[in-house]
């Protein structure tokens, strides 16, 4: 094994390869053992959660990730088939590191690991996924033996089942009870939520009809890849939700921790109208308890539509914006105790849910406004979706520096403002007619991503044309 080995594999949130070529149990093994030498042990933590979703490797994986770190005198709780964010609430709840094998929504010939301290905080490259990376190449290298020398103690490994916890613990965080009854078609994409659903929304007592739609799990997804975020994998729930005359739809990804809904119509709603939906909900729910509006921050990344801050602004709250990608987004939320926050790709993070994502408690604010008045969702949706978005269209362009800066200056001499926390943000017109676009590059390949929003197609239409013409040129 090649000293970049593990660098071709281990990205900047996770670790995510192949399997066996790259990820395998030796691999797993040593980075548990790296993983209890550089973040649990530090931080004088002495026991671990570890769960697996349902791809045909994770139990191996995950078995070995734990023999490393229970080599280190490290308690480990297997939870078995969970989905990431149950992980996140066993990590949570037991103030405790964790340890979550998925590879999300990638083909069946993936495998991965998502890694975090104890409360849920995330582990990357920039807070120690890096040295767990450096320290596991450096073992698998030498061979090296990842026991204890003989006389210490070695860490036991036990099983628990938390589904109903964590189900019971969402529940507390938002009351499902009191709505009208709705019919809810749930595509699980053959993934975790299959497993997770059953427990959270078809529990006894509820005003909820779900209708199931693959939830046998099955890591080869032999209906449709389990990532929503394409228009073609909401097909089929957008048949199902016409056919069945249902309320709306939910579809979760891989490991059930993104959830993207569909209305009654079968039309999708965008995440940004649903950060705003729940952001509204959440600023009124600790005004309710006696916050000054204020006080309450909300966390959205700089590709929101401009109605999530606009949203907040006149709940009175504070909005606060943040480069794309989870591990700033929980550092902002961190940082400005922010009680909520989303991202364009359907990532909803909660204060009450130790800042940590969860697209199951994202969809329950969903079906709780939903139930608690009488329009149909697209009503409810709709002042949160005025606005007239490209969607992320991307772009392989050879000198990324070089397209930026043709469209900076486009955008200058037409007067835009500029703004540079993300790549290039550019917009500019009135409150009534608008237009602004981000443009990012990628950090591992020769890739742009265009996002364009307008207060009109029109407008919208001939933003994004002409930029992709000078990205393009």
């Amino acid at each position: 094994m090649t000293s970049a080995r593990l660098r071709d594999f281990i990205k900047a949130y996770d670790v995510r390869g192949l399997v066996p070529e790259e990820l395998n149990p030796a691999v797993a093994t040593a980075l548990g053992s790296a993983f209890a030498q550089v973040v649990v042990l530090p931080e004088s933590e002495s026991a671990m959660v570890i769960g697996h979703d349902m791809r045909a490797s994770s139990p191996e994986l995950s078995r070995a990730f734990a023999a490393g770190v229970s080599a280190h005198g490290v308690d480990v709780t297997m939870i078995g088939l969970c989905s990431t964010d149950g992980l996140y609430y066993a990590s949570g709840a037991r103030s405790v590191p964790g340890a979550m094998f998925t590879a999300s929504h990638n083909p069946a010939a993936y495998n991965g690991i998502k890694l975090c301290r104890s409360g849920a905080r995330p582990v990357g490259l920039d807070s120690g996924l890096a040295e767990v990376r450096d320290l596991a190449q450096w073992l698998l290298d030498r061979g090296a033996n990842h026991a204890l020398p003989a006389g210490d103690r070695v860490g036991s490994i036990e099983e628990a089942d938390l589904l109903v916890d964590y189900a019971d613990f969402l529940h507390s965080l938002v009351d499902l009870t009191a709505g009208r009854p709705l019919r809810i078609v749930v595509d699980a994409g053959n993934g975790m939520a299959g497993h997770t659903v059953p427990a959270v929304l078809q529990r006894s007592g509820l005003p909820l009809e779900v209708v199931p739609l693959y939830f046998e799990l099955d890591g080869t997804f032999p209906h449709h890849e389990a990532n929503p975020l394409e228009p073609e994998n909401l097909r089929d729930l957008q048949a199902a939700v016409r056919a069945e005359g249902a309320d709306l739809g939910l579809a979760f990804d891989g490991d059930a921790d993104r959830c993207f809904v569909v209305d009654e119509r079968g039309e999708p709603v965008t995440p940004s109208a649903i950060t705003a939906l729940v952001a509204a909900r959440e600023i009124a729910r600790e005004v309710a308890a006696g916050v000054e509006a204020a006080e309450v921050a909300i966390v959205h990344n700089v590709i929101c539509s401009r109605v999530v801050p606009e949203t907040i602004a006149a709940a009175g709250a504070r909005a606060v914006r943040t480069r794309v990608g989870h591990s700033y987004i929980k550092a902002h939320m961190a940082e400005h105790d922010a009680v909520f926050g989303g991202e364009h790709s359907a990532h909803y993070y909660f204060r009450d849910f130790w800042f940590a994502d969860t697209g199951m408690l994202a969809a329950m604010h969903v079906l709780a406004a939903l139930g608690g008045q009488e329009r149909p969702l697209s009503q409810l949706v709709a002042p949160y979706e005025r606005y007239v978005a490209s969607g992320e269209i991307n772009s392989f362009v050879e000198d990324t520096d070089a397209a930026i800066a043709r469209v900076r200056a486009w955008g200058e001499e037409r007067g835009a403002s500029v703004d540079l926390l993300d790549g290039l943000t550019m917009g500019t017109g009135t409150d009534q007619e608008f237009w602004w676009l981000s443009l990012r590059p990628s950090n591992t390949e020769p890739l742009l991503r265009l996002n364009v929003e307008a207060s009109d197609g029109a407008t919208m239409s001939a933003i994004r044309d002409e930029v992709l013409r000078m990205v393009r040129a």
